[in-house]
């Protein structure tokens, strides 16, 4: 095979794979929930040909006896109802998605079996050839042309509504949503934060997804840090970062109070609340809470944390579902006096590429046109 023909494939793979992104193209994806759970994209559903345990039990046999007899357990153990049960969620599947594809790690031996499954029950359905890895490999190749736009940071003091913001930004990237993080010391949600490989994926699928035809876009990303929650950034977009443009929203702080109130204290008591019965949901709200605070306590230094502790203390006690006024008590110094300055002093060394300072519209038309 020659080395053109060999570059004409890839280039077509390569074509295929990014119409399978900016279209969101259903996935239906065939492996196991312990790989599934490591990383998968967006538009992807995961009904398992095997589960764990009998996927565990199959790498067992090919271990020990090799491919054929391997294979011959798989089919033992997907058979009799447990086959028509979940050949009626992937028939189900293809009726709903007409449009989709189908994988499992590599394209090979699970895609296969289910496409002979489906067909022997009259529906011809599409392999992604090579699989999720291929699909995985494609993202990264692309993942480092983020970081050659002409990128501009969007900055602020917490609780400024940059997230918010950059929702209405057409030429945006969301690194917290992609994380599934808000960065901070109480950045969590009540689900757990993305894997490093699901970070990474999601935050290149919203690349793909804005269709970016040129380098020469620029593309507006919030001021971060190389960490989001316990994900980190990619060294190329890191180094980039380091040297975009800043463009700075100011609000006043009690509008910041305020908005952090609603975000981090209301907010999540009734998530956890939904999430579980009141006396479990108090309990996870007020560990959250307590295990953010004490997260920065060294910066915050021994008496600054005693005192914000024992306010803290004291709103849980006097917290109901109506009225959360308390947690103010602790919230409003932890702004002024530990995230504001930590913030401007990292915004003073900035200050040279700081090109634009406004509200939040002064900012969104800015941005909009930059």
């Amino acid at each position: 095979m020659t080395a053109n023909l060999v570059n004409h494939q890839k280039e077509n793979s390569q074509q295929h794979y990014q119409q399978i992104f900016s279209q969101q193209k259903p996935l239906l994806d065939l492996r196991a929930p312990v790989e599934f759970n490591q990383g998968a994209f967006s538009q992807t559903i995961n009904y398992p040909l095997m589960n764990d345990e009998e996927r565990a039990l199959v790498g067992t046999c090919y271990k020990q006896q090799g491919q054929s007899a391997a294979i011959k357990l798989g089919h033992q153990l997907v058979s009799g109802q447990t086959k028509e049960r979940r050949l009626a969620q992937w028939l189900e599947f293809c009726k709903l998605n007409p449009e989709g594809l189908i994988y499992c790690f590599r394209g090979g031996l699970r895609s296969k079996t289910v496409q002979q499954w489906l067909k022997d029950c009259g529906v011809e359905y599409p392999i992604v050839q090579g699989g999720y890895k291929a699909l995985r490999g494609f993202l990264l190749e692309q993942i480092d042309n983020i970081a050659k736009h002409p990128l501009v940071l969007l900055a602020g003091n917490t609780g400024s509504g940059k997230t918010t913001l950059l929702q209405h930004c057409h030429n945006s990237l969301d690194l917290e949503g992609a994380a599934h993080h808000r960065g901070s010391s109480f950045g969590a949600y009540v689900d757990p934060q993305s894997t490093q490989i699901h970070f990474e994926n999601t935050l290149t699928e919203q690349y793909l997804c804005r269709k970016f035809t040129s380098v020469e876009q620029s593309i507006v990303l919030e001021d971060e840090g190389r960490l989001v929650g316990h994900v980190h950034l990619p060294l190329s977009l890191v180094t980039a970062m380091q040297n975009a443009d800043v463009a700075v929203i100011e609000q006043p702080f009690d509008y910041r109070l305020e908005r952090l109130f609603k975000e981090y204290i209301v907010e999540m008591f009734a998530q956890f609340n939904q999430k579980q019965d009141l006396q479990q949901g108090i309990k996870l709200f007020n560990n959250y809470l307590t295990q953010g605070l004490y997260r920065i306590r060294k910066r915050l230094g021994t008496q600054r944390y005693i005192t914000l502790s024992t306010a803290m203390e004291q709103a849980f006690v006097t917290q109901t579902s109506d009225n959360m006024r308390g947690h103010l008590n602790w919230l409003a110094p932890l702004l002024q006096h530990y995230y504001d300055p930590m913030y401007q002093y990292q915004l003073a060394q900035k200050e040279a590429r700081i090109v634009f300072r406004g509200n939040q519209q002064q900012c969104l038309e800015y941005l909009q046109s930059y």
